[in-house]
Parts: structure tokens; sequence; C-alpha cells
């Protein structure tokens, strides 16, 4: 695998940043709990994220929402327990570098962050009659970028 770059250039004094590399969760759902969570301020997402991962609120759907029911407060929604467990580590790990750099992460807030789709880690899975069906793994790379309050 090659070197990711960041996606939007970011000021070093300023902003912490933080990537995870194909993780073994849903594109789909990652990139609506990034959507949902950007220009969040740290506090706020890290409480929201541990609520979703205990299922106690939702994260609204707004792209991938065909056949989605409805949640309390909101139209499509679901709880994408795995993703937002994942996503609360790679916001962690970026509080961390900010404290590393010298920022104070309690003034800070989710400036960029963005899912792409990562490698397809080919398999196959053994069917009768000597036959194969494929048993592909999709990944995801997500990247963050916190920025202190002006």
């Amino acid at each position: 695998m090659g070197r990711l770059n960041y996606a939007m250039p970011s000021d070093k004094d300023t902003e912490s940043k933080a990537m995870a590399s194909e993780l073994h969760i849903s594109f789909k759902k990652t990139r609506e709990i990034c959507h949902h969570i950007k220009g969040m301020k740290v506090d706020e997402a890290r409480s929201f994220l541990e609520q979703v991962v205990k299922m106690e609120q939702a994260v609204p759907y707004k792209r991938h929402n065909d056949k989605t029911a409805h949640r309390k407060g909101m139209a499509a929604g679901g709880y994408p327990v795995l993703a937002a467990a994942e996503v609360l580590k790679l916001l962690r790990n970026a509080e961390n570098n900010a404290e590393y750099k010298g920022l104070e992460p309690s003034r800070m807030y989710i400036s960029s962050t963005r899912a792409n789709r990562g490698r397809v880690i080919r398999g196959m899975y053994p069917r009768a009659r000597g036959r194969a069906s494929p048993k592909n793994t999709t990944t995801v790379n997500i990247e963050m970028i916190l920025s202190e309050v002006q």
C-alpha cells in the first residue's frame, strides 16, 4: 500500500491531524458519520459518538437511506456501532496529537473529516462441486483535521 496524503492542506501551528487506514468497516456508514460530525466541537463530537456506540443516539442518513427506518427525532437513520467506535478512536488520536503539539483540545473543532474507500481484500469462499465464489472485504480510509476556534 502506498503512502496516503491528506486531502486538505493544514496549518501546522493551529491544527492537529490523524488518519486511519484500511479499516474493516462499512464505507457508507462511515461517510454518514463523518458528514454529521464535521464542524462539531471536539467534546460535542466525542459525546455524540459515545452515545452512538451505546445505541442511545442515531446517526442521520442523508445519502444512503433507501429502505431505512426513521429514528426518534429524525428521518432515516441508524446505529452504526462499529464505524462509530473506529471514528471515536481516530478522534481521540487527533486529540492526543493536539496535546502533543501544545494545543488545547477542548478549544478545537473538527474542520475536516472524510472517509475514502480503501483497497479490496480479495478472498474465495468454497462451494459445492469444486467451485468457489468471491468473498471480498472492503476497507475504509478516514482522515480528520482539528482546528482551533479563533
